[in-house]
């Protein structure tokens, strides 16, 4: 491996760091950027496979809506592997956790992403993204829980600190 080889990967884990991180604030124009055009993705459940960067924002604009559905997307132990100079591979653990304000529920899981990127004349892109859950589980929120902090509707501020 090149000296050259470790800045692509370098280059690839923190396109896929971006990603969890827009995802979870919810910007879509950042989340958006991190696909190809041509990009699939596959979340597992009764999604099926998306065909297309649009179709991919569609759903994930939709499944994620920002204030009532607030999530944490933990990306970690990166296998990266380069097939040629403009693509490569990639195997990740995930841990993720969804908490619906309005419903009432918190889901927690964990995964394994497998992805495909291509190098562009803007840097690294995901070609493929999806995952396979290891677990999932559903818990209905306590009455008595609420949100003592939120970035869109406290803007990241905890109101237990004065």
């Amino acid at each position: 491996m090149t000296p050259e080889d470790l800045v692509e990967l370098e280059e690839i884990k923190r396109l896929k760091y971006r990603y969890a991180r827009f995802l979870d604030q919810k910007d879509w124009d950042g989340v958006a950027g991190c696909f190809a055009e041509d990009a699939t993705a596959a979340y597992g459940g009764k999604t099926g496979k998306l065909e297309g960067r649009d179709a991919i924002m569609a759903f994930l604009r939709g499944a994620l809506e920002p204030t009532t559905r607030i999530t944490t997307h933990a990306m970690g132990h990166p296998e990266i592997e380069l097939t040629g100079p403009q693509s490569a591979t990639g195997t990740w653990s995930l841990h993720d956790e969804v908490i619906d304000t309005k419903l009432g529920f918190v889901v927690r899981g964990a995964s394994v992403y497998a992805d495909e990127y291509v190098k562009t004349d803007g840097g690294w892109r995901l070609k493929h993204t999806g995952y396979k859950r290891i677990y999932e589980e559903l818990s209905k929120r306590p009455d008595n829980t609420r949100l003592t902090a939120s970035w869109w509707e406290t803007g990241g501020k905890s109101q237990l600190v004065p």
